[in-house]
């Protein structure tokens, strides 16, 4: 699974650079999976519904089935938290590229999302793991500054990384 991480501090700008660039790999007919890495505990189920209620009486895996979507959900095991992207590679084998939007500790390529007005230090400063920083603000990292509003060029360096 070629997969690269989008990550940055909070309302740094992540969630918005994912969508757009989604869209822009769309439209040059490159297929796109994206993964939300969270460190919050939080139900990713609807307390209360069907689903829900099966998770809750013991199953280990439940899937839901509509028209629209389909989504599959199960409490990860310890053995799991070694390479947690592994049960994903599947579901993303028809995929050109998956972007993850989060999880800072993943052994993966990153780019990081920063903006200057924020008034935070980049992660990039102290973790040799981040490849490029996303920003149209100056800043000081040891790793190249790509352009933020530049999405095509950041789609073309981004597709040269994961070959």
């Amino acid at each position: 699974m070629k997969r690269l991480h989008v990550i940055g501090r909070k309302n740094h700008g992540k969630t918005t650079l994912m969508v757009e660039l989604v869209a822009f790999l769309k439209q040059t007919g490159c297929r796109v999976g994206t993964i939300k890495h969270t460190h919050h505990r939080h139900e990713l189920d609807t307390p209360g519904k069907d689903s829900y209620r099966h998770h809750e009486a013991g199953a280990d895996v439940v899937g839901i089935l509509s028209r629209a979507m389909n989504a599959v959900f199960w409490a990860p095991t310890a053995e799991d938290a070694a390479n947690r992207y592994a049960d994903f590679e599947p579901l993303f084998a028809d995929c050109d590229m998956v972007l993850v939007e989060g999880d800072t500790l993943a052994e993966a390529p990153k780019i990081e999302v920063w903006r200057a007005e924020l008034g935070t230090e980049p992660i990039a400063r102290s973790d040799a793991s981040i490849l490029a920083v996303v920003s149209d603000d100056p800043v000081d990292v040891p790793v190249p500054v790509l352009r933020r509003s530049d999405v095509p060029g950041l789609a073309a360096w981004i597709r040269q990384r994961l070959r």
